[in-house]
């Protein structure tokens, strides 16, 4: 017998059950088991393909979450008993796993109102460089099977299931699935296009919060999608569209948005968005086919509502552009109006420094060069790209730049104005005492993307346009002279404002 051999289950392990696993718990460790199981997007009755799958797990989940997978053990069995790596035959396999706290799960931290920014941060980021550090695979190596025909699979599986139950009214949930495959006929040759540039890549396949955990210091993905290499060998903005629209089902819209936001800062490919909204769609059904399975008709509900949200009308798309001095709070500022409007942010700081392939947090050496006329005209039209891509996506979008010439300013008015959509202009202006204390604190930190000091802002002082009278329709500005509380309730009476603007 290995020196390792228990009896199994393990004495005092606690079975969570999921539809397709069980899971036992003990102070130290997780023992996952595949469940014999035949359902229409699973067949692990066979005791090969079960072992299979558990090495799948570990493999996948190596790339997210090495510290958390150990090892795949046999189950046997013997005339004394039934044993975990023991004598006898294998009659199952187990994926062993640390433990983690119950509460380190995302959706724990969201059913219970402790979800923070700080986390959705930790995750936008652990998922951008999760996706960026997978190759890119050639479109041979994309599956038969793709989303599309999962999508209408989840809405059949969801007719038949609800069918069931007479008070339910199947018929605009067959609309409903007409409609998102009608989507997916009409992004194909978008979808076609990112899988030729190099966006088809083995990702998750199933990252909803209940797969993201805060542990250790850090936001880790697991319990990646094993058994079906078709659901995981995906565009990755099919993935992080999981995230993104578990956090609007669970009424967490500025977090989704803000998620959504520093996942495509830190991967910089914003014409992902035209797909997002299909994608996410597909996602809020298998949540509510998943949901129906568990009997659970208050996320089946939840999950089919914003399907059907995702599917309908949307917000009309805007364009914001921020101005003002360097250390007057236009980024933070930005952020709280990317959430609050719904948006995605761009920052002139984060994509000059990606135009000379540098860390947002990177220091140049040659500041001259980075911050020359022609970097900056450089970086000024790639927020321009990076706008448009947002705005013809059907998105709103914030652009978090100096804007100090009223020449950078009225390019963007006249991007909005030629794609028909909203524009505003929102300056921020801060106490130069306040600006001189948060410029030192940024810089003692150097944790932000912005290289300007109090130096740079006095210059900046010196060569700065006003505002021409004609532009007051657009022209808005934040006061950034107290906290941060402050600074949000501004910035969502300014929003509030807006909506009025754009709906009337």
């Amino acid at each position: 017998m290995s020196s390792s051999a228990i009896p199994w289950p393990p004495p005092s392990a606690r079975p969570v059950e999921t539809h397709i696993s069980t899971v036992w718990l003990t102070e130290a460790y997780a023992y996952k088991v595949k469940k014999p199981v035949h359902l229409v997007f699973l067949d692990a009755r066979d005791l090969a393909t079960r072992e299979r799958f558990c090495r799948e797990e570990l493999r996948l989940n190596a790339r997210t979450a090495p510290g958390l997978y150990l090892d795949v053990l046999p189950v046997t069995q013997d005339r004394a008993g039934v044993w975990l790596d023991g004598p006898g035959d294998t009659v199952d396999w187990v994926v062993r796993m640390h433990r983690f706290p119950d509460d380190a799960l995302l959706a724990h931290h969201a059913d219970a109102g402790t979800l923070t920014p700080d986390q959705i941060d930790g995750a936008a980021a652990a998922i951008a460089r999760f996706h960026r550090a997978e190759r890119p695979l050639p479109a041979t190596a994309a599956r038969p099977k793709t989303l599309r025909h999962w999508a209408a699979e989840n809405v059949e599986e969801i007719l038949e299931l609800a069918g069931r139950q007479s008070t339910v009214d199947v018929g605009p949930m067959r609309s409903l699935g007409q409609r998102l495959d009608q989507r997916f006929a009409v992004e194909a040759s978008w979808s076609a296009a990112r899988t030729a540039s190099g966006w088809l890549r083995e990702c998750h396949g199933d990252l909803h919060l209940g797969n993201l955990i805060a542990w250790r210091g850090a936001v880790t993905a697991f319990d990646a999608i094993d058994f079906d290499a078709s659901l995981r060998i995906i565009d990755p903005i099919a993935d992080v569209a999981f995230t993104w629209m578990d956090l609007l089902a669970r009424g967490y819209r500025g977090l989704a948005w803000r998620l959504l936001g520093g996942y495509l800062e830190e991967l910089g490919s914003y014409d992902a968005l035209v797909g997002l909204r299909t994608f996410a769609a597909y996602r809020a059904l298998v949540r509510a086919k998943v949901a129906l399975l568990l009997d659970d008709q208050s996320d089946f509900v939840r999950y089919w509502r914003v399907a059907e949200q995702l599917c309908g009308p949307v917000p009309a798309p805007a364009l914001i552009l921020m101005t003002g001095l360097s250390g007057s709070g236009k980024s933070t500022a930005a952020a709280m109006l990317a959430e609050s409007l719904g948006a995605v942010r761009t920052r002139s700081d984060v994509e000059r420094k990606r135009l000379f392939d540098l860390a947002p947090t990177a220091r140049p050496t040659d500041r001259e060069t980075l911050y020359g006329a022609s970097a900056s005209a450089r970086t000024y039209e790639r927020l321009a790209s990076v706008a448009r891509d947002a705005l013809t996506a059907g998105f709103r979008v914030v652009v978090d730049a100096a804007a100090l010439r009223q020449d950078e300013r009225a390019r963007f008015k006249s991007l909005a104005h030629a794609l028909g959509v909203g524009f505003a202009l929102v300056e921020c202006v801060a106490d130069p005492a306040q600006v001189s204390a948060r410029m030192m604190a940024r810089s003692a930190a150097d944790t932000d993307a912005s290289d300007a000091d109090l130096a740079v802002r006095q210059q900046q002082g010196l060569t700065v346009e006003p505002v021409p009278a004609s532009w007051s329709a657009d022209h808005h500005v934040l006061r950034n002279d107290d906290d941060l509380q402050a600074l949000r309730a501004a910035a969502e009476r300014l929003a509030g404002r807006l909506e009025d603007t754009w709906s009337a």
